[in-house]
């Protein structure tokens, strides 16, 4: 069995809520690409993070958002919910579409993590071609069978559990 990042290990043995966020801008997916999880080299994965007690979907999106990516977004419509299956990790997560309003693409960091626990080593705008280059272990399973990025935007059912 591939051995966990211990840089992950934060997030280890717990069922954690995430939200997403899908956004495209002149035919280019916004991703963040993570240092490897569980059996891959790197993790490329659509913005977001965990929801806090207390915390709507909506305003825990516009924060990791302009956590991780220096922007702020407005959130738009709900899409679709992922289960992410692979112990010892487990997250039931939430994409939403959302509109920039502000700010200028940076990489971020998840302040609740010591800067040399970070897992995000880059976000960066990816158009179909260079999604599709990427190996499947390294992209979320979102991004696994996409012939066009529209398809994100279309999808109206829900994935079941995996990675």
């Amino acid at each position: 069995m591939p051995k966990l990042n211990p840089k992950a290990l934060p997030y280890a043995d717990n069922l954690r809520v995430r939200v997403c966020g899908i956004c495209i801008t002149d035919h280019k997916l916004l991703l963040a690409k993570h240092e490897h999880t569980i059996g891959n080299n790197a993790f490329w994965a659509p913005p977001g993070g965990g929801l806090l007690y207390g915390e709507t979907m909506q305003d825990c999106l516009k924060r990791e958002m302009l956590e991780e990516t220096g922007l702020t977004v407005e959130v738009n419509r709900f899409l679709f919910v992922n289960e992410f299956l692979q112990a010892p990790l487990h997250a039931i997560e939430f994409f939403f579409e959302v509109k920039i309003t502000d700010g200028n693409l940076m990489t971020g960091s998840d302040p609740e993590v010591e800067q040399e626990q970070q897992l995000i080593k880059n976000v960066q705008w990816l158009s179909i071609k260079e999604i599709l280059a990427i190996p499947i272990p390294d992209k979320h399973r979102v991004l696994q069978h996409l012939i066009s990025l529209d398809d994100l935007l279309g999808l109206d059912h829900n994935f079941m559990a995996g990675n």
